[in-house]
């Protein structure tokens, strides 16, 4: 099914129900929920998926899980997608939060031909096999770490969205805390109690996810040098160290997906 809108098949009795669909450049899927849990995949492009709890980056040839009746948003750049939308209690190992990871070419060339399927495709025979083991492969997935939490009050929220719209290395937690009307070390203390983290280490953390997207029509050294590093080796660096792959696996002229640093897997039997 491509471009098929989802509230026209939601009611189909299917456990999943797989979806293609071309977004422009740019587009903004806007805050909204699902029914079902879902399996969001960019077969090109860059995916930013906003929640009250946290952003969640999506490079190419990866994928993000979202639970049920979650309330969020999707920013588009230059973005395909192949989506599985599945029944809850088809999936009662899917994660409590939303998760990236990696799609490799048995599950991404699964999700190819999924999508070309009817809604109300038979459960007998290839089509019911290929989505029993998409469940089967998604299970197998391992999380990956393209995502900073945000904190839960309005006025630290506020700051932190402000700061992935625009990451400027010159901000400091003293400027920060100067906005929230508060001391630095109340400030850090309740942002650290929010979010697990300090406030420098998150902004440094979203820096990096800022890169993502650009790395698709800028080189390295041009990322590194808009993102404020020192050099481009500095960035090169801190990028794999958070994500454990290179920055130069995510630009534009790259091809093929990636193996990831082992994790352990979503679900095991």
């Amino acid at each position: 099914m491509k471009n098929v809108p989802l509230d026209t098949v939601d009611h189909v009795d299917r456990a999943v129900l797989p979806i293609g669909t071309d977004y422009p450049p740019g587009h903004v899927l806007d805050w909204h929920q699902h029914r079902r849990a879902q399996f969001l995949y960019g077969a090109t492009g860059v995916m930013v998926v906003d929640t009250a709890q946290g952003t969640w980056t999506v490079p190419p040839e990866r994928a993000v899980l979202i639970p049920a009746a979650t309330q969020h948003r999707v920013r588009m750049v230059g973005v395909s997608t192949r989506s599985l939308y599945i029944e809850p209690d088809a999936v009662p190992w899917w994660p409590a939060g939303c998760t990236v990871v990696d799609v490799p070419p048995l599950l991404r060339e699964l999700l190819a031909s999924a999508v070309e399927f009817e809604a109300d495709y038979a459960l007998s025979g290839r089509d019911g096999c290929i989505a029993t083991l998409l469940l089967h492969e998604i299970a197998a997935r391992t999380p990956l770490p393209f995502h900073v939490a945000i904190p839960s009050s309005g006025d630290l929220a506020e700051l932190c969205r402000g700061y992935l719209a625009a990451p400027d290395v010159a901000v400091t937690n003293a400027q920060w805390a100067d906005r929230s009307a508060m001391s630095e070390r109340a400030f850090t203390r309740r942002f650290r109690s929010e979010t697990g983290e300090s406030p420098a280490v998150w902004r440094a953390r979203a820096r990096l996810l800022a890169a993502v997207p650009l790395l698709r029509t800028a080189s390295v050294s041009a990322v590194a040098g808009r993102l404020g590093y020192a050099s481009p080796a500095a960035f090169t660096a801190a990028f794999t160290r958070a994500f454990g792959l290179p920055p130069s696996r995510f630009a534009a002229t790259h091809h093929g997906g990636e193996r990831s640093p082992t994790r352990r897997p979503l679900h095991t039997t």
